[in-house]
């Protein structure tokens, strides 16, 4: 372990003992624990192996100690240890709740371990029913090819696919023959689908459950029997679907998956309900670097440790060395939250970007001079109406969000004139958003000037008086 013994003296030094509202030592902080996303794994025995994988888990079946043993077991006999995580196309974009247990599954690729991603094409027709207080609606074949169109590009975030595979279970779930499903669900007693406390709320209330519901965790497993899969990774709402996994691959003459699951972060509206598109309290893969560190500081202190746990490649002694410093009061939650973020950003597009975005962030909310903010995109004061301007700037889908936004009052006019005047913001009512902006800025701000901003939500646009565009 000598490489990571060595970047972890490197972070618990710096965690110890340097500023950490500091942007350089933010810096080396971040280039030390980034660097450890790419490290390699495979040099370590197959006890610092499943003790690294245990370190971030929230339960490990059936142990530690089997865990090594299979990997031992590989090791003598040739044969590659097959990690498997799966997920359901439900929506487009994949989130930080998904990249939980895609971080733990990173270090069996690093460890030099065959990792199978696995997208449901078939299994998000049924979607997955746990935590579920009703049926979901059904997806179309054209929503679910849409909806999968940039996972695989999405998760290379942690995946070097060149020596990772990613497939589709409907490659063979849609070969499964009526007399096969019937040999292997004969073995499973109804019970056992039955005990989940969902279903069992579920019929209680009078709410449908449908059959299909009943045999999605069987679909799931048929794809642990497909790749031979010797460890599943998910959050711990998928703990039961991976009990069923191991029924079928012992009823199908395999050795039981092991199965490793990871803690269920909390969404950034601060509720206590877990991260979830339903919810939309959740920060996507594809946002933009501002947007993902912005959404992250938006999210209440306590967060900030069970995020770093959940996210990053913090150590134990780390994340007790900043702990310490809390406690102690030597560093303030807020800076804390910063590093956070910038883990976060590092591990999505890298040490730099992070940086910009936290740069960015400081100039935006703590200087409050968005002058001084770079890479921001602008629209031109026009004739177009605000809501067409919003839709176009990619802030918003519809008119009906603009007004949403507009109701809440996140829609604003900002004016920041020359020479260090100070700020104005303005809100935008509802029925404002179908005037034209050059009709809009005048009557809100008294007149088209440079400096001038649309802020919808977080994100920021520079406004172009009409003589400047182009």
């Amino acid at each position: 372990m000598n490489y990571l013994s060595k970047s972890f003296e490197e972070s618990s030094a710096l965690l110890r003992h340097a500023d950490l509202s500091s942007d350089e030592a933010v810096r080396q902080l971040l280039e030390v624990t980034h660097e450890r996303r790419r490290a390699d794994l495979s040099g370590l025995s197959p006890e610092e192996q499943a003790k690294l994988v245990r370190a971030r888990c929230e339960a490990l079946q059936p142990s530690e100690q089997e865990l090594a043993r299979r990997l031992r077991l590989s090791e003598a006999t040739g044969r590659p240890f097959v990690a498997k995580f799966g997920i359901d196309p439900t929506g487009a974009e994949v989130h930080l709740g998904h990249a939980v247990p895609m971080v733990l599954l990173s270090r069996f690729q690093r460890m030099g371990h065959h990792v199978v991603f696995i997208v449901g094409d078939v299994t998000a027709k049924i979607g997955d029913p746990s935590g579920r207080s009703e049926e979901r609606p059904p997806l179309s074949d054209e929503d679910i090819q849409a909806n999968l169109a940039t996972y695989k590009a999405q998760a290379s975030a942690f995946f070097d696919f060149s020596r990772a595979e990613f497939r589709y279970n409907g490659d063979w779930l849609r070969g499964v023959s009526l007399p096969r499903l019937i040999e292997v669900t004969s073995h499973i007693p109804v019970s056992m689908p039955l005990q989940r406390d969902d279903f069992r709320a579920r019929l209680a209330a009078g709410h449908g459950l449908s059959l299909a519901e009943l045999l999605y965790s069987v679909a799931m497993a048929l794809d642990s029997v497909e790749v031979a899969c010797d460890l599943e990774v998910g959050g711990s709402d998928q703990f039961l679907n991976m009990q069923m996994c191991r029924k079928v691959m012992e009823i199908c003459g395999l050795e039981p998956e092991l199965v490793a699951t990871t803690p269920l972060i909390e969404g950034t509206d601060g509720t206590g309900r877990k991260m979830s598109k339903s919810q939309g309290n959740y920060v996507p893969l594809t946002a933009t670097p501002g947007d993902v560190f912005g959404k992250l500081m938006s999210v209440p202190d306590r967060l900030a440790i069970p995020y770093l746990k959940a996210l990053s490649e913090w150590h134990d002694d780390d994340i007790a060395a900043v702990e310490e410093r809390l406690e102690a009061g030597s560093v303030h939650p807020m800076d804390l939250k910063r590093i956070m973020a910038g883990e976060v950003v590092a591990a999505l597009h890298g040490v730099s970007a992070a940086m910009r975005a936290r740069e960015d962030f400081h100039s935006q909310f703590s200087r409050n001079s968005y002058g001084e903010i770079g890479h921001l995109p602008s629209a031109a004061i026009s004739g177009l109406s605000t809501a067409d301007v919003v839709k176009q700037l990619g802030f918003a889908s519809s008119n009906s969000e603009v007004r949403r936004l507009a109701e809440q009052k996140a829609l604003r006019l900002v004016l920041e004139p020359p020479g260090g005047a100070p700020q104005r913001q303005v809100t935008v009512g509802t029925d404002e958003v179908r005037l034209p902006l050059l009709e809009l800025v005048p009557l809100k701000l008294g007149g088209l000037q440079d400096g001038t901003y649309l802020k919808v939500g977080r994100k920021l646009a520079r406004l172009v008086p009409p003589s400047n565009a182009g």
